[in-house]
């Protein structure tokens, strides 16, 4: 190789250093503000939307506040109360999160998944739910009204679930749609998207409905199915119920 060549590799190679210098400098000096400049609404060019509706044109992207007041808004308006202001969002979400998809009742909105690993670990309240297990019955109480709850008791429970389920710890809530028909279905639906795009301001860690499962452990969210134990009957598929349960704390 001539000395020429090898001046002109050098050259190449501390320009490339010198522009991954400023580079760094500017992330360090603009982030928080160049971040932002990256955000369209309900989206971040860094990771996609935080939520998702599959409608029936499409996939519509959400920010978690769209989210949140799009499932409030249906919910409410299915037990003819007061909705929020749904100004600027598309009637083609509102329209798939009323009715679910066009051929059965299923999933149509995800969030993505976090989990807060600062929580402590809680105490039993009274109802025998954990204060964040409570605060979430509490929030349904307010948009959905009187519902048939169980899998929570005064002083705990200590038999009738998995052998590590999150019930006998107070952190978890069935809410039961019974009898399985379609029309329960869809309501069950209604509920679990409305507890998916809280699940960041509740600490929701699991819902579990219809042979599906959402995590806030799977950064990427999504539904996925829900391998239930024998003899896998309604209860156990979660087919009669939207099982819900908040994070431990600590290790849990």
């Amino acid at each position: 190789m001539s000395n020429a060549a090898g001046a002109r590799r050098a050259a190449v190679f501390m320009v490339g250093v010198a522009a991954l210098a400023l580079l760094g400098v500017a992330l360090v000096l603009l982030g928080p503000g160049l971040l932002s400049g990256l955000r369209s609404e309900g989206t971040t060019l860094l990771g996609g939307p935080e939520c998702v509706v599959q409608t029936a044109d499409g996939e519509v992207g959400l920010d978690r506040d769209q989210a949140q007041r799009a499932t409030t808004a249906v919910a409410l308006r299915a037990r003819g109360a007061a909705a929020p202001d749904t100004t600027g969002l598309d009637a083609a979400v509102l329209q798939a999160l009323t009715d679910g998809p066009a051929d059965d009742a299923g999933p149509v909105l995800s969030c993505k998944g976090s989990v807060d690993e600062t929580l402590q670990v809680e105490e039993l309240t009274p109802s025998g739910l954990t204060p964040r297990a409570q605060q979430v019955r509490s929030s349904m109480g307010e948009v959905f009204g009187e519902q048939s709850l169980g899998g929570f008791a005064p002083g705990g429970v200590g038999s009738g679930h998995g052998g590590e389920s999150t019930h006998y710890d107070g952190r978890a809530i069935d809410v039961f749609f019974r009898p399985v028909t379609e029309e329960n279905r869809r309501q069950g639906w209604i509920l679990a998207h409305w507890l998916v795009a809280h699940a960041e301001d509740l600490d929701i860690q699991y819902v579990i409905f219809d042979d599906q499962f959402w995590s806030a452990r799977i950064a990427r969210g999504g539904w996925h199915d829900y391998d239930a134990p024998e003899p896998a009957n309604e209860i156990l598929r979660h087919l009669d119920h939207v099982h819900v349960d908040v994070l431990g704390g600590g290790e849990g």
